[in-house]
C-alpha cells in the first residue's frame, strides 16, 4: 500500500514538472530564453532613433479679448498682428533608419514646421550619438515624413515587413521615446485593421489597431511583428483610453516613401469631385438600392470627371470592380491610384447602373482652389412673383434666376435652378441643413429644377425630400422635412 502511494505521489510531481515546463516554453511573455520578444528588441532597438524638434510660433500678447472678432478687424484691420510675439518651441518624437544612407521614416507631425531637427542614435555600447537632420519629404494625408541624416559610419536599418499579411490577434512590439524615455519597448498584439480616424485635426484610414501601450513622443517609432520586421509606422492613440493605439500600415508607408524620395512629395491621382454618404432619403431620391456607395456633391469643371461625363447626383458604388461602401472608403481608394491610370467607375444615375472609365491627373498640390466667401448683407425687400411650394418645408419662397437675382445673390451667370429668396427662420429647416437665403435649388429629390413646375412635379406627397444646394460655387445635398414649429 505504501509502495503505491509511493509511486502515485512521484507520478503527480513528474506530471507537475511537465506542465509546469510546458507552460514556460510556449508563453512568449516567459523570462525564459526561448521568449521571442528579447531577440526581436535586441535586433531592432540599434535602428530606433529619437527625434528632437525646435520651431518658433507666433504667440498673441494682446490685452484684447476680441482680437479675432471680424466686426473689431474691420475698424483696426491687422494692428492687432503687433501685439505678438516668437515663442521658441520643443517637441519630440520617434523614427526608424530605413536605409543606410541614412534616410529615416517618421511621421509628418511630428517634423512638421521645424526650423531644426536632432536625430539621437544609441550605440551598441550604450553611448549616443546626434546627427542633424533635414525633411526629404513629408505627407500630412496619411502623416507620414521620410527625413535624412548624413551617416559618418554603417547605420543599422530596420527591414519593412508586409502589412496586408499581418492578422488581427498577433503579436507586435513597439519601440520609442515616450514622454522622453529613450527606446522605451511595450508589447501587444494587432486588435484591428482597417481602422479610420476622423476629427478636426485629422483623417486617417486604413489604420491599423493595436493594444501595445504607445504614448506621446512613441510617433513615428516602429510597430515590428515576430519575425522584426516593421508593418506599422505609430500615429495616434486615444488619449482618454487604454490600450487604443494606432499605427500607419507600412505597405502605405512604402509608396508614400519612394515618391517623397523621388520627386519630393506624393503623386497622387485626381478625380475632381467631392463626395458624400448616402443617407436612406438620398438612396430613395437617387433610385439607389441599400446605403451604400459615395454620393457626388460637386463635379469640378475641366478635370476628370468631368470630362468622362459623371454628374453631381451620381453614386459611385464600384471602383474598378471593389464595391464602394461610403464617402470615406471611396476616397480611400482614390487615394491609391496614381495620375495617368484609368478608373472604372460603376455608378447609379436616377436607378440605372452606368460605367465610367476616368483618366486621372495628378492632383495640385499647391492648393485647394477654395474661394474666399464674402457675407450677404442682410436684406428686407421682398422679391416679387416666386413660389411658395415648400413653405412646408420651411423654405417660404423660392424664384426662377433672372439678372436682378443672379447680382443680388452673386450667382453664377451659368447657374440654373431655383434661388431661396425667404426662409421661415423658426423653422425646422433651418435646424435640419443650414438652408440659407440666396442658395441656389439645382435638384429635388434627383430631378432638376430649373422652373417652378418642375419644382411641383419633383416634390410629390413625400414628407421629406432631398435637395441638392449650391452655394458660393459649391455643392452639397440637405435632406428637409416638413416643418414641425
Amino acid at each position: 500500500m505504501r509502495t503505491r502511494k509511493f509511486f502515485a505521489l512521484i507520478l503527480a510531481l513528474s506530471l507537475m514538472l511537465t506542465i509546469s515546463g510546458s507552460a514556460s516554453a510556449l508563453s512568449p511573455f516567459s523570462a525564459s530564453p526561448v521568449n521571442p520578444l528579447v531577440p526581436i528588441v535586441k535586433q531592432s532597438s540599434l535602428a530606433v532613433v529619437n527625434i528632437d524638434v525646435e520651431k518658433t510660433e507666433r504667440r498673441s500678447t494682446s490685452p484684447f479679448p476680441f482680437e479675432d472678432d471680424p466686426f473689431f478687424k474691420r475698424f483696426f484691420g491687422e494692428g492687432f498682428k503687433e501685439f505678438t510675439r516668437s515663442v521658441p518651441m520643443k517637441g519630440r518624437g520617434s523614427g526608424f533608419i530605413v536605409s543606410k544612407e541614412g534616410r529615416i521614416l517618421t511621421n509628418n507631425h511630428v517634423v512638421a514646421g521645424a526650423d531644426k531637427i536632432t536625430v539621437s542614435l544609441q550605440l551598441q555600447d550604450g553611448s549616443k550619438k546626434t546627427y542633424s537632420a533635414k525633411i526629404i519629404g513629408s505627407d500630412p494625408t496619411y502623416d507620414i515624413a521620410v527625413i535624412k541624416i548624413e551617416p559618418d559610419g554603417t547605420l543599422p536599418v530596420l527591414e519593412l515587413g508586409d502589412s496586408d499579411k499581418a492578422e488581427v490577434g498577433e503579436f507586435v512590439v513597439a519601440i520609442g521615446n515616450p514622454y522622453g524615455f529613450e527606446h522605451t519597448v511595450t508589447a501587444g498584439v494587432i486588435s484591428a485593421k482597417n481602422r479610420s480616424i476622423h476629427t478636426q485635426e485629422v483623417n486617417f484610414d486604413d489604420l491599423l489597431q493595436t493594444d501595445a501601450a504607445i504614448n506621446p513622443g512613441n510617433s513615428g517609432g516602429p510597430l515590428i511583428d515576430m519575425s522584426g520586421k516593421v508593418i506599422g509606422i505609430n500615429a495616434a492613440i486615444v488619449p482618454y483610453a487604454q490600450g487604443l493605439g494606432f499605427a500607419v500600415p507600412v505597405n502605405k508607408a512604402k509608396e508614400i516613401m519612394n515618391d517623397l524620395v523621388s520627386y519630393g512629395h506624393v503623386k497622387r491621382g485626381w478625380l475632381g469631385v467631392s463626395v458624400r454618404n448616402v443617407t436612406p432619403e438620398m438612396a430613395r431620391a437617387y433610385g439607389v438600392e441599400g446605403e451604400n456607395g459615395a454620393m457626388i456633391s460637386d463635379v469640378f469643371k475641366g478635370d476628370p470627371a468631368d470630362k468622362a461625363g459623371i454628374r453631381r447626383g451620381d453614386v459611385v458604388i464600384e471602383l474598378n470592380g471593389q464595391k464602394v461602401k461610403d464617402a470615406n472608403d471611396f476616397v480611400s481608394k482614390v487615394r491609391t491610384l496614381a495620375p495617368g491610370t484609368t478608373a472604372r467607375l460603376q455608378v447609379v444615375r436616377k436607378g440605372k447602373k452606368m460605367t465610367f472609365n476616368v483618366k486621372l491627373a495628378e492632383r495640385n498640390t499647391t492648393g485647394d482652389g477654395s474661394v474666399e466667401s464674402t457675407e450677404k448683407a442682410g436684406r428686407t425687400e421682398r422679391v416679387s412673383g416666386g413660389s411658395d411650394a415648400l413653405k412646408e418645408f420651411g423654405i417660404s419662397r423660392v424664384s426662377p434666376l433672372t439678372d436682378a437675382l443672379r447680382r443680388r445673390y452673386r450667382l453664377d451667370s451659368e447657374s440654373e435652378g431655383l434661388v431661396i429668396t425667404e426662409i421661415d427662420r423658426e423653422s425646422q429647416a433651418l435646424a435640419d441643413g443650414d438652408i440659407r437665403e440666396g442658395d441656389l435649388i439645382i435638384e429635388v429629390n434627383g430631378r432638376e429644377v430649373t422652373s417652378l413646375g418642375d419644382l411641383r412635379g419633383a416634390i410629390g406627397g413625400d414628407n421629406s425630400i432631398v435637395l441638392m444646394i449650391e452655394r458660393e460655387g459649391s455643392t452639397f445635398f440637405v435632406m428637409v422635412s416638413k416643418s414641425g414649429k
